[in-house]
């Protein structure tokens, strides 16, 4: 981790940088103005350095030290790298202007080496307790956006879940009554599920699950469409602004991707492979009526295409 030295005069540059030497620091960067460190600032990134602590000179020509201090502190990349104030003048005023701006601590001239010791070692303290922070609040953001993927999304499948299901429903079907416009939802469910198990065994099964999942993931293409995991062998499908004709069609996607999928299944009695059955429910929502209704008669229509033989897909409207 680099200390940057700021000094217009050579010899005070020097002396501060012969006694952070003596007391076992080398890296250790001098400049003669507030543009020289500016773009040793701008050139840390590419070459991975590190500023932990600047040691600035107040009374410098051009941009003094207070300034400069100022325009350091506004950059976020560099707002929590500690900045000690070195100077002859003992004038509280700007004493008090350089802490305003951000200064962390002082030094007078001439500069004494224990107390430069110490100050430095308390404010490279300070750095470090500030970097070891910032990694774990790093960790925390990391882990509460993990935890909200998960509590959103199916384990198994990937896919959203149930809970993410509710919200998008609730959300679609006010947005469609405030737009009067068709919403259509269709649940999607594996043709004897469990034989599939009883037959193959449950690794098996969650195996079928996840190409299940994919092939209807890859058949809505729409960015508002969602489809998610209903439960157990169930998915379900929101189509926003869709007619029953346009839900069909997806439907009849669904089907073809299945079966260019070639999922085996030595268990059903109506084909080799998987299929699915399939229960589409429209409506344009009114003052009266709930998603629920509508996830009931899209539950119907499932219902009735299994008793129709299964692999089928029926519909209504209403």
């Amino acid at each position: 981790m680099a200390i940057i030295i700021v000094d217009d005069t050579e010899t005070s540059r020097n002396y501060l940088e012969i006694l952070l030497r003596n007391d076992g620091l080398s890296d250790l960067v001098t400049c003669e103005s507030y543009d020289q460190t500016r773009a040793v600032l701008d050139a840390c990134p590419q070459s991975n350095t590190t500023v932990a602590l600047i040691i600035m000179d107040i009374n410098m020509p051009g941009t003094d030290g207070i300034e400069a201090t100022r325009r350091i502190k506004v950059d976020p990349a560099y707002s929590d790298v500690p900045i000690i104030m070195v100077s002859a003048m003992t004038d509280e005023t700007i004493l008090e202007q350089a802490f305003e701006v951000g200064a962390t601590d002082y030094i007078s001239k001439p500069v004494n080496r224990v107390e430069l010791r110490a100050r430095v070692r308390a404010a490279l303290r300070l750095f470090s307790e500030t970097e070891k922070r910032k990694k774990r609040e790093r960790e925390l953001e990391r882990l509460t956006a993990e935890l909200q993927e998960l509590s959103h999304h199916d384990g198994l499948t990937g896919v959203p879940n149930r809970r993410w299901l509710d919200a998008t429903l609730e959300k679609e079907w006010k947005r469609a009554l405030r737009e009067e416009k068709p919403l259509s939802i269709m649940i999607t469910d594996i043709d004897f599920f469990k034989n599939y198990n009883d037959s193959l065994g449950h690794l098996q099964g969650d195996s079928c699950l996840k190409g299940v999942a994919e092939c209807i993931r890859r058949s809505i293409r729409r960015p508002a469409d969602f489809m998610a995991r209903y439960g157990g062998e169930e998915f379900m499908v929101v189509l926003p602004d869709t007619t029953s004709k346009g839900a069909q069609s997806v439907a009849v996607l669904i089907q073809y991707n299945l079966e260019r999928s070639d999922i085996a299944h030595p268990a059903s009695t109506i084909s080799d492979r998987i299929t699915v059955s399939t229960g589409i429910a429209t409506a344009t929502p009114s003052a009266d009526s709930n998603p629920q209704d509508l996830v009931a008669l899209a539950d119907k229509m499932l219902y009735q295409a299994k008793n129709k033989g299964r692999n089928r897909i029926e519909m209504m409207t209403v």
